[in-house]
């Protein structure tokens, strides 16, 4: 990609843009790094490196891509275009008509993200146009070894994508064959069995939705939701389910009121293990689970609520390079963390805090 903009930039104007500001200024960091020994002067203000030569290099944020109208370039590059909402509309009215004075060229490059705009324009055909499509086994400088070995840890659809850089269907669900592993009626409780619940904690917005797990069979067996119930009613409630269940190991979101909750079932006399839910965990919970739907470790109860959540359930990959997971806008998620909790007491996850 740097390439590209210093053979632009030789004598010319290059327009680079990213889909929001924070990508944009670690791309003008890492380009002004990579291309010091020929800066003749940069503003981190301006977000503009000139060269030797006097070739220029701009950068610009897509998330308001109107400050761009009315530049004129030699070549545009837009970098993880897959990422950049509305970039049809942005390509055709307001970077093509940069290049018109110059009759510039444009690339756009990145990790595809579903069949949107970027695949649109990579599936794009006539005599101006060329594409490539690469996966990671192609950059010398990662091992194979390396990509091998995440294959075996991340969900096969994950892999496709992000390493192999595939434009996937849906490309923002995350779990897959939900309705085949929901078959389950609800269970009593077994002798000698052991059981994990899952706790994600609400009031009147959320729900309060407790998932019971059976930790050898790994069949989902009991699921409880409370809505607009107090705090004090929730954790008796809870109480009485994890003693049916064979003293069911108890795992709850600390989260708020939830360690609230927490210290007063311990006060009670009720040992609980937290999860505190942080961009991390949240993805290492739901990412363990995805794997299991995949794999067809787990079993679910046919519950029409829980299997909308999960359908519904989205994944995001930022600019920055991190997932965000969540339901969609308008939707609710608190059966998919009380599961995604629940099994990760059933996994052996270590990322719980007592």
């Amino acid at each position: 990609m740097q390439d590209l903009a210093v053979e632009g930039s030789r004598g010319g104007l290059v327009g680079w843009a990213a889909p929001i500001y924070k990508q944009t200024l670690d791309d003008y960091r890492a380009l002004d790094n990579v291309l010091a020994p020929i800066v003749t002067r940069r503003s981190s203000t301006e977000m503009r490196l000139e060269l030797v030569g006097g070739g220029v290099i701009e950068f610009w944020s897509l998330d308001k891509p109107d400050s761009i109208r009315g530049k004129k370039y030699n070549r545009f590059i837009v970098n993880e275009a897959g990422f950049v909402s509305n970039l049809l509309d942005i390509r055709n009215y307001i970077i093509t008509p940069t290049l018109i004075d110059f009759q510039g060229d444009e690339y756009y490059a990145g990790t595809p993200k579903g069949m949107n705009g970027f695949f649109s324009l990579y599936n794009q055909t006539g005599e101006d146009w060329a594409r490539w499509q690469m996966s990671s086994y192609s950059n010398p400088h990662v091992p194979a070894s390396e990509l091998d070995s995440l294959k075996t840890l991340m969900p096969e659809r994950a892999f496709q994508q992000e390493i192999m850089a595939q434009f996937l269907a849906d490309g923002g669900g995350v779990f897959r064959r939900v309705r085949d592993a929901s078959t389950l009626k609800e269970q009593s409780p077994e002798q000698g069995r052991q059981y994990v619940i899952g706790v994600d904690w609400g009031r009147s917005n959320d729900a309060t939705v407790l998932c019971v797990m059976d930790a050898e069979s790994k069949r989902q067996v009991y699921l409880d939701r409370m809505l607009d119930t107090d705090y004090a009613s929730q954790r008796n409630r809870l109480i009485a389910l994890a003693n049916r269940y064979n003293n069911a190991s108890i795992i709850a979101e600390s989260n708020s009121m939830g360690q609230a909750n927490i210290e007063a079932l311990q006060n009670a006399g009720v040992y609980v293990t937290g999860f505190t839910t942080t961009n991390a965990t949240k993805a290492n919970a739901i990412q363990l689970l995805e794997l299991a739907f995949e794999r067809g470790d787990i079993q679910l109860l046919d519950d029409e609520n829980q299997i909308n959540e999960l359908m519904a359930y989205q994944s995001e990959k930022l600019p920055s390079g991190l997932v965000r997971y969540g339901s969609p806008d308008g939707l609710h998620d608190d059966t998919v963390m009380a599961l995604a909790i629940a099994w990760q007491g059933i996994a052996g996850a270590s990322w719980f805090i007592s």
